[in-house]
C-alpha cells in the first residue's frame, strides 16, 4: 500500500514522502496515529504534485542551511564568567547563553538545536554542536574566559 507521510517515523519515512509500506503497517499503525494517508488512484496524482513541491522547497532550504552552517563553522566566540580560584565556574554553560551568543553575530538558532558534548563547568576552549537538520551539524569554538 502506498502512504503520504504527515510526520517523520524514524526507519519507515519523512514527512512528505509517498512511500510503500505493507498493508497491515499502514491500517494498524501509520494511518490511526495520523502519521499517514493512504494513497488511492483517486489522489495519486494530489500527492505526486506535493511531494514535487516539497523537493524544491527543500533544495531552496538546504541551500540556506548550508550557507549557515559554513557561517557557523568558522565561529569563534567568546564568553566570560565569574570562576572559583581554580579556574570553576560558579555556574554550567547553558543553551540559551550560546542562543544570546549566535544572535548577536545575526544567527538566528532555537535553543534545542545546541548540543554539547558534556557540560561545560570550567575555563578552556570547547566544541558546540549545533544541529541545523539530521545531516547538517556544524561546530562552532566556545572559548570560556575567567573574569577577575
Amino acid at each position: 500500500m502506498f502512504v503520504y507521510m504527515l510526520k517523520d517515523v524514524e526507519k519507515v519515512g519523512m514527512a512528505g514522502q509517498m512511500i510503500k509500506v505493507s498493508d497491515g503497517y499502514a491500517k494498524n499503525f501509520l494511518i490511526p496515529r495520523k502519521l499517514a494517508i493512504k494513497v488511492d488512484e483517486n489522489n495519486k496524482k494530489f500527492f505526486e504534485q506535493k511531494v514535487k513541491k516539497i523537493k524544491i522547497n527543500e533544495k531552496a532550504l538546504s541551500s540556506k542551511a548550508a550557507m549557515l552552517a559554513e557561517k557557523i563553522n568558522n565561529l569563534h566566540l567568546i564568553i566570560k564568567k565569574r570562576t572559583h580560584d581554580e579556574g570553576k565556574l560558579y555556574g554550567a554553560i547553558s543553551a540559551d547563553e550560546v542562543v544570546e551568543l549566535l544572535k548577536e553575530k545575526d544567527i538566528s538558532i532555537n535553543r534545542k538545536q545546541v548540543e554539547f558534548n558534556k557540560t561545560i563547568k570550567s575555563e578552556g576552549e570547547y566544541k558546540v554542536t549545533i544541529r541545523l537538520s539530521s545531516k547538517l551539524k556544524p561546530q562552532l569554538t566556545l572559548k570560556v574566559v575567567a573574569i577577575k
